[in-house]
C-alpha cells in the first residue's frame, strides 16, 4: 500500500532527527580529537591521511583522527540523502525544504573549515591566534549547521510549518539577540577549551592565578571571559523565555521554553564542575554536548514562538 503524504513526512522527520543525533556524535568526537591532541594524527594531509586513503593506524592519534574523518564523511552522505528526499517530498518554498538546503550548504562549509584547520596545521600543540580564530569560526558554523538540521526535522511536521515565520510583537528581536549571545558564549567556550587543553593547571588555585597573570599566554588570560559571558547569556535567555511564554502561551512554546531554561541551568552547573575538575577530557565533551542541547532548545523555542499557529483569533500581545 502506498504511503500517505503524512506518513512520508513523518518518515522524513524521523530520519532528520536521526541525522541530527548522528551529527551531534560527530561534533563531540571532533572535540575529542582536539582535547586529546590527535588533530595531527593524519599529518597535514587532507582528504587523505598521511598520504594514504586507508592509512595504517600506527598511533592512537591517527586512529582517532581517521575515525573522525570517516564519521564526518558519513554525516555528509546522510545530509545528501536528506536533501534529495526533501527536494522530492516538499514543494518549493516549504520551510523544511529550505532548512535542508541550508543544512547541505553548512555541511560543506563545515568540511571546508575542518580541512583548513588540518592544512594550516592548526592542530596538536599549536597555540597561535590563528588557531583560536579558526576554532571560534568552526564553532559558529557548527551551531548554524545544528540549527538547520533541527529546523529541517521540526518543520517536516505539517502543523509546525503551516504558515510563514512571523517576527511580530518584537519577539524575533529578543530571540535573535539571545541566539547571538549563545553563539558568542560558544565561541568563547571554544577558545577556553583550547586554552584548557594546551595549558592545563595542576590545581584550581594555580589556574585562577594564571588567568589573572599579565605574563600568561593569551589563551590562558582569555579563559576568564567565558564564564562572565555565559552568566550574562543565561540571565538574558531566562528573561527572554518568560517574555516569549507570556506572549505565546501555546503549550508547545511553554515546553520549549522550559527545555531551554532547564538545559541552560544544567549547562551552568556543568561549567562549574568542569572548572572545579580542571577540565578533564570527558567533562569537556559533556559540556559541549550540553551546549548543543541548549542551542537546539533555543532554536525550537524560536521556531515554536514565531511559527506556531495562533491559539485564538484575538490579537497577540506585543512586547514593548
Amino acid at each position: 500500500m502506498p504511503q500517505t503524504t503524512s506518513s512520508r513526512t513523518a518518515s522524513f522527520a524521523r530520519f532528520s532527527w536521526g541525522v541530527l543525533a548522528y551529527n551531534l556524535g560527530v561534533i563531540v568526537w571532533g572535540a575529542f580529537v582536539r582535547a586529546t591532541g590527535s588533530g595531527a594524527g593524519c599529518g597535514s594531509h587532507w582528504p587523505d591521511c598521511n598520504g594514504e586513503i586507508l592509512p595504517r593506524a600506527e598511533s592512537i592519534e591517527t586512529a582517532i583522527e581517521f575515525t573522525h574523518r570517516i564519521t564526518s564523511g558519513l554525516a555528509l552522505v546522510l545530509v545528501v540523502v536528506q536533501l534529495v528526499w526533501a527536494l522530492r517530498l516538499f514543494e518549493r518554498g516549504h520551510l523544511a525544504r529550505r532548512a535542508t538546503v541550508a543544512s547541505m550548504i553548512l555541511m560543506l562549509t563545515e568540511a571546508a573549515l575542518g580541512a583548513g584547520i588540518v592544512l594550516l596545521e592548526y592542530v596538536a600543540d599549536d597555540a597561535s591566534a590563528g588557531r583560536a580564530a579558526w576554532m571560534a569560526l568552526h564553532l559558529v558554523n557548527t551551531f548554524l549547521l545544528v540549527a538547520a538540521l533541527t529546523l529541517a526535522a521540526w518543520w517536516a511536521d505539517a502543523e509546525r510549518s503551516s504558515r510563514a515565520l512571523d517576527a511580530g510583537g518584537g519577539l524575533g528581536w529578543y530571540l535573535a539577540i539571545g541566539a547571538l549571545a549563545l553563539v558568542i558564549t560558544g565561541m568563547a567556550g571554544a577558545v577556553t577549551a583550547l586554552g584548557d587543553t594546551l595549558f592545563p593547571s595542576a590545581s584550581l588555585a594555580e589556574g585562577l592565578a594564571a588567568d589573572a597573570s599579565p605574563t600568561a599566554h593569551f589563551l590562558v588570560r582569555l579563559r576568564v571571559i567565558h564564564p562572565i559571558v555565559a552568566t550574562g547569556t543565561f540571565l538574558y535567555l531566562v528573561m527572554t523565555s518568560a517574555l516569549v511564554t507570556a506572549a505565546r502561551p501555546e503549550p508547545r512554546v511553554r515546553r520549549a521554553a522550559i527545555a531551554l531554561v532547564v538545559s541552560l541551568a544544567v549547562q551552568m552547573g556543568a561549567g562549574l564542575l568542569n572548572l572545579a575538575l580542571l577540565a578533564p577530557v570527558w567533562m569537556q565533551l559533556v559540556h559541549l554536548l550540553l551546549a548543543d542541547a541548549a542551542w537546539i532548545a533555543l532554536v525550537v523555542l524560536g521556531a515554536s514562538a514565531l511559527g506556531a499557529p495562533r491559539a485564538s483569533a484575538a490579537p497577540r500581545p506585543a512586547i514593548a
